[in-house]
């Protein structure tokens, strides 16, 4: 189907029955009412959550769109709009009110297409990221609103400028051909953070998002990574630096589908700005340090964009009905581009999900992993995901999925799934130019028993040496009371090997700390699930 035909006869088929909205601006108290009305219409799609509180103490509300509310069901992608995250730009707030009760109206009417978007997509819609800004701005309104009241949180800080800087540490890394995706946060992170940033920073490691859009006003543009040049520059030098991911063309592609879908972005000529097609690489408009987008494309497996929505970043309430219905189908539309590309499920022999996969794609130099229950727990002062504490526990649950989802354009791909103690696998694939997501699955062979570099820490109140025949306790607020035998040493010191109860005996590095970190739980799991290694085998490494 042509281009210019596949938003037409989307917006045609939003038309039917389309329900008649209220365009009111919103505050906090009306919106988090507005949210709760659309879940009370729609309690079997929909879900309420916070991710966390702003300075203020106001909830970052999330309403969530899925057939199964609150559960990440396999090879349904996670998608995630966010709006309002400054203050002052509030046409993507209201926007994101009018989807949600859109979504829920169509949704009941029986629309087959939203109807068909919400039984396959987990649609997550934060409409304010920023409310304690936005209070400061409707305050004034929009008739004496200030270009930069109520932009900031309520530290005067601009959140779409606090973000770890994960680009500088790309550059680098690249200048020694070292990674660009899932950079590792600096160590002092949490402390240069505010609270918002550091909810959706939580947020986002917590789910395995794959699109996603950050809603902005103030110029009518669809804008793209990089945002950050490695030559930085300021708004005011206007001097073009394109800065390209290796996925430019795909982000270019996603930029186009909201920006011809909108009613008029796609034209260029907006607010005095040009713009060719409506979107623009964001750097080459101007280069922005620390920014969420290019975050989570550097940090987690999400692909996203900033929309830059109207001239006037506090639309009066009359402009509010012109501008949804120019957005409606780019909302929409956007969305279904979520199962653009392959997805599948990362197996080991015995058909158990192996979450943390790396998946490459030859020819594109950014890798994404395959997910699994990502919920972080709290144990003391660390951090551990569910599917950690699972293995730490002795359980085994069916969420452990392993699948991923990788955008890509329509074209011919080498894949490659590899995890860490398991042969890879590389397959051949095309992905058409219409079809929703190819389901490529990918199936690993352990590495039999090659054990890897695994450290044990003991949590001990003084460092002490772990003795063959002596049983070690975890702490009950740190592995929930679980203890360890050691039935083998090497020297007494250097080298365990450990009985967790189970009858899974594997070797392990001794070590000294007060807990037990996140990348030896991983690789331990990985070996715990591999039959193979529940014999009782010498140390070749």
């Amino acid at each position: 189907m042509a281009r210019w035909l596949r938003p037409l006869v989307g917006a045609l088929l939003l038309l039917e029955g389309a329900a008649a909205l209220s365009f009111l601006h919103h505050r906090y108290e009306e919106l988090v009412q507005a949210l709760f009305r659309v879940q009370s219409q729609c309690p079997y799609v929909t879900r309420i959550y916070s991710i966390g509180r702003s300075v203020e103490g106001r909830h970052l509300y999330v309403l969530e769109f899925s057939d199964s509310p609150g559960v990440h069901e396999p090879l349904e992608p996670e998608f995630k709009y966010v709006g309002n995250m400054h203050g002052n730009e509030v046409l993507g707030r209201e926007l994101l009110l009018q989807l949600s009760e859109f979504l829920c109206e169509e949704y009941r009417r029986g629309n087959e297409r939203i109807t068909r978007l919400i039984h396959d997509t987990r649609i997550h819609i934060m409409p304010s990221m920023n409310p304690d800004g936005y209070e400061v701005a409707a305050k004034q309104g929009p008739d004496s609103n200030g270009y930069l009241t109520g932009r900031n949180n309520a530290n005067g800080v601009d959140l779409n400028r606090n973000f770890p800087d994960l680009n500088t540490l790309m550059y680098y890394s690249r200048e020694i051909s070292g990674p660009n995706h899932h950079i590792p946060l600096p160590d002092n992170w949490k402390s240069q953070v505010e609270p918002e940033t550091l909810a959706v920073i939580q947020w986002i490691s917590s789910y395995n998002f794959v699109l996603s859009a950050n809603l902005h006003g103030g110029a009518v543009v669809a804008n793209y990574p990089y945002d950050k040049s490695q030559d930085q520059r300021f708004r005011s030098h206007r001097r073009t630096v394109n800065t390209p991911t290796p996925d430019d063309k795909l982000f270019q592609k996603l930029a186009k589908t909201y920006s011809y879908a909108h009613g008029w972005m796609h034209r260029g000529w907006n607010c005095g700005d040009y713009f060719a097609d409506g979107i623009t690489n964001g750097a080459s408009w101007y280069s922005l340090s620390k920014g969420m987008q290019d975050f989570n494309y550097l940090y987690t497996n999400c692909f996203e964009i900033t929309l830059e929505l109207s001239c006037n970043k506090f639309p009066p309430e009359e402009d509010l009905e012109r501008q949804w219905m120019a957005n409606r189908e780019a909302l929409v539309a956007f969305i279904e581009e979520v199962h653009q590309g392959i997805k599948g499920l990362v197996s080991d022999e015995n058909n158990n999900g192996i979450a943390g996969a790396v998946i490459s794609v030859q020819g594109i130099s950014h890798d994404i992993t395959s997910g699994g229950l990502l919920v972080l727990l709290h144990a003391g002062s660390f951090q551990y995901s569910l599917l950690e504490a699972i293995w730490i526990c002795g359980w085994r649950l069916a969420g452990d999925t392993g699948d991923y989802f990788r955008l890509l354009l329509p074209g011919t791909y080498t894949v490659t799934a590899s995890a860490e103690g398991y042969h890879p696998q590389t397959v051949t694939t095309t992905v058409g130019p219409a079809a929703p997501s190819l389901s490529i699955h990918l199936f690993l062979v352990a590495e039999c028993c090659r054990l890897l570099d695994i450290g044990l820490f003991v949590r001990t109140a003084s460092p002490k040496l772990v003795t063959k025949g002596q049983t070690v306790s975890q702490g009950a607020h740190v592995l929930w009371g679980r203890q360890w035998r050691v039935i083998g040493a090497t020297d007494g010191t250097a080298e365990v090997r450990v009985d967790k109860g189970q009858g899974t005996v594997c070797w392990l590095q001794q070590g000294y700390g007060l807990g037990v970190g996140r990348d030896m739980l991983r690789k331990l799991f990985l070996l715990s699930t591999n039959p193979l290694c529940s014999q009782e085998v010498s140390r070749t490494g």
